[in-house]
């Protein structure tokens, strides 16, 4: 019985599945490592355009909008709160019509309970202070809250992250 060799383009195909094989293994493994987000060139988020300036001017306009919502202040991004102490943040955000402050936390809307208070003071005719409050903050509390400012015009947004630390007396 005679053996036949497998012609040279099954060979190279076959050559190349594996290949891609082994670099979808290996993207795949980083990828749980954490490392494969640093690989993009561009640290410009999608979707902005470097100008500010929108590709038609209705859009321009209706982004840009005077009257649109707009935070003035804010607390810090980045926040170490001590277990079983108060953490608060404010949010301050002017437009016409007032626009609304609505509170989330790891992209959940957030309500008053026992131990969180939202308080919110209108300032004028065009302004609006909200504040949460929490006390005591336990490990639960930790993650990232974000302010939303928004009205008929445009919405406005900003993040806090939070951790704990723990006191030693």
């Amino acid at each position: 019985m005679q053996r036949t060799r497998p012609s040279t383009n099954v060979t190279l195909y076959v050559c190349i599945v594996v290949l891609l094989l082994v670099s979808i293994v290996i993207d795949d493994v980083e990828a749980r490592r954490g490392r494969a987000r640093g690989r993009t060139k561009s640290r410009m988020q999608i979707g902005l355009p470097i100008t500010g300036k929108y590709r038609d001017p209705e859009s321009d306009q209706y982004y840009n909008n005077n009257n649109g919502a707009k935070i003035t202040l804010a607390s810090h991004f980045d926040y170490e709160y001590v277990l079983g102490h108060k953490i608060a943040f404010l949010c301050v955000a002017r437009g016409t019509p007032r626009p609304t402050i609505t509170w989330f936390k790891d992209g959940v809307e957030i309500f008053s309970h026992l131990y969180l208070h939202v308080h919110e003071w209108y300032i004028g005719k065009d302004k609006v202070k909200s504040k949460i409050e929490i006390d005591p903050a336990t490990q639960m509390d930790a993650g990232v809250y974000e302010c939303t400012a928004d009205n008929m015009y445009s919405i406005d947004r900003r993040s806090f992250k939070t951790d704990f630390s723990i006191a030693f007396d």
